[in-house]
């Protein structure tokens, strides 16, 4: 009679130690659980930790709430000025509402990634290629919006969606190479007529000041002198002054003084 309620005691000790471990469940820190009842949502969502469902008859599924780092493939489109580009980016999302994540949508992940790229294309169509190449701010914005209208029901939330590269054509590239030099060269001679422009104005300040001052004009030339006699490779043709021509003509014609004794 004994031996009957001790094995009784420890096939219960059994059972129960089997119903507790497939009914218990760990849900992480990031995770949140939602359990469904043969079929049916079975009220709010699990929080972090331990936790108990009934076996056979729940099923816990676990939902990532951290942030999803989700790259956009490639899409290849025409612009509105009819160029042909290829353009990637990424999206940032988490889950704000694991019930809607898991009952609203079949795969959440793979929702968002097929919106991500037919508004990517739908971007690229109503763009220019200057608005893809340096206005990019803004079209994140609006890729943000297309895809976060229909994620909303999804329980799904857009972060943040950046476009990270934009493919051109290797003509397009030559084209837009050529453009940029010949507007470098263009503000090259701007610079440089604008330049020339304030040197003959100085120019002419000068000529005016050694105008007025003829003394001025031979220290300018003694400096010129200086200045290229440096190089010993050249040969410096100096005009000699008609000043000091007179002079030494006038000297030589004074007669000699009388002869000592």
């Amino acid at each position: 009679m004994l031996q009957d309620v001790l094995t009784a005691v420890v096939a219960a000790g059994c059972a129960g130690l089997v119903y507790l471990a497939a009914a218990a469940r760990v849900v992480k820190q990031y995770e949140r659980g939602v359990v469904l009842r043969l079929g049916r949502f079975a009220g709010g969502p699990r929080d972090p930790g331990f936790t108990m469902i009934v076996p056979f008859v729940d099923r816990l599924y676990k939902v990532n709430m951290q942030i999803v780092t989700l790259p956009i493939p490639a899409q290849e489109g025409i612009t509105r000025d009819n160029v042909t580009v290829r353009v990637d980016a990424v999206v940032y999302f988490k889950v704000v509402d694991p019930a809607s994540a898991v009952i609203q949508v079949e795969d959440y992940r793979f929702a968002v990634s097929q919106m991500a790229q037919t508004s990517l294309r739908s971007i690229i169509g109503k763009s220019d290629l200057d608005d893809l190449l340096s206005n990019r701010e803004k079209l994140n914005q609006g890729l943000e919006l297309m895809i976060d209208s229909p994620a909303i029901g999804w329980g799904v939330q857009i972060d943040r969606v950046e476009i990270k590269d934009v493919s051109l054509p290797d003509t397009m590239k030559r084209s837009m190479a050529r453009q940029a030099e010949a507007d470098r060269e263009r503000r090259a001679r701007i610079i440089n007529a604008d330049a020339e422009f304030q040197a003959s104005k100085k120019l002419a300040e000068a000529a005016q000041q050694m105008a007025d001052t003829p003394a001025a004009l031979q220290l300018r030339l003694l400096q010129t002198v200086t200045a290229v006699a440096t190089e010993k490779n050249s040969t410096l043709v100096l005009p000699f002054p008609v000043e000091l021509l007179r002079f030494l003509e006038r000297a030589h014609q004074q007669p000699p003084g009388p002869a000592e004794p």
